[in-house]
């Protein structure tokens, strides 16, 4: 299969003709146009520091249905004697910044300055969140990614003490399960996430789910945790 070169043109090529890996295109830019183009067609960018810009849309897809998050009996547990404060977009940038300190297994690679400013852009526009989980005054974990319509797309998660993504993760969860949102998009697969209950699909289903999800109107602003 071929790897398209994307120009100035805001043009992405169907999901369908990825490589085996995921690969679909190179190039283009960062521009919030450009990323909600993506994640409304089921593709996402990710890339190391020095390479171009690489547009990803994997087969098989890693998603969660709302209804299906799985919380134990030990994140019960946790989540009962409140040990972390959740707050949901009060510290963007510092969330980011945590997430990439780490170097996912499931990604290999950073979040580089680019990507870091262009998710910023988009918070700014009231499209991309963040789950933050608090000790005191102390952030201790969180996530971020972007709404549109009736789906979440994960980006990133973090955490400097245990169960802290999982009680931003749970949070996340309810509030757009709340909202009536259709799936969170995991991107790719791995065990942590499965285990709190999110599959793999198809990237057809996959896609076809997002077309419906893309019907609903996009929740835009500053969210606020209702749990």
């Amino acid at each position: 299969m071929t790897t398209f070169l994307l120009s100035e043109e805001l043009f992405f090529p169907p999901p369908g003709l990825a490589n085996p890996d995921g690969l679909l295109a190179i190039g283009g830019d960062l521009s919030e146009e450009r990323l909600i183009m993506a994640y409304q067609m089921g593709i996402f960018p990710w890339y190391s520091e020095g390479d171009p810009v690489l547009w990803w849309s994997p087969d098989p897809r890693l998603i969660l249905l709302p209804e299906e998050f799985h919380v134990s009996r030990s994140l019960k547990k946790v989540i009962a004697q409140k040990q972390f404060q959740i707050t949901f977009d009060t510290a963007f940038q510092n969330v980011v910044t945590g997430c990439s300190g780490r170097r996912p297994k499931s990604r290999g690679t950073w979040i580089v300055p680019e990507m870091a400013a262009a998710y910023q852009r988009l918070h700014e526009s009231g499209i991309a969140h963040s789950v933050e989980a608090w000790q005191g005054e102390t952030l201790v974990g969180g996530l971020y990614g972007v709404s549109l319509g009736g789906s979440f797309f994960g980006e990133s998660m973090f955490s400097h003490v245990p169960n802290a993504s999982k009680v931003a993760m749970w949070a996340l969860v309810s509030h757009v399960k709340k909202k009536g949102f259709d799936l969170v998009d995991c991107q790719v697969t791995s065990e942590h996430l499965l285990r709190l209950g999110a599959k793999e699909l198809p990237r057809k289903t996959f896609l076809a789910m997002l077309k419906r999800a893309m019907q609903k109107p996009t929740l835009t602003g500053k969210w606020k945790p209702e749990i």
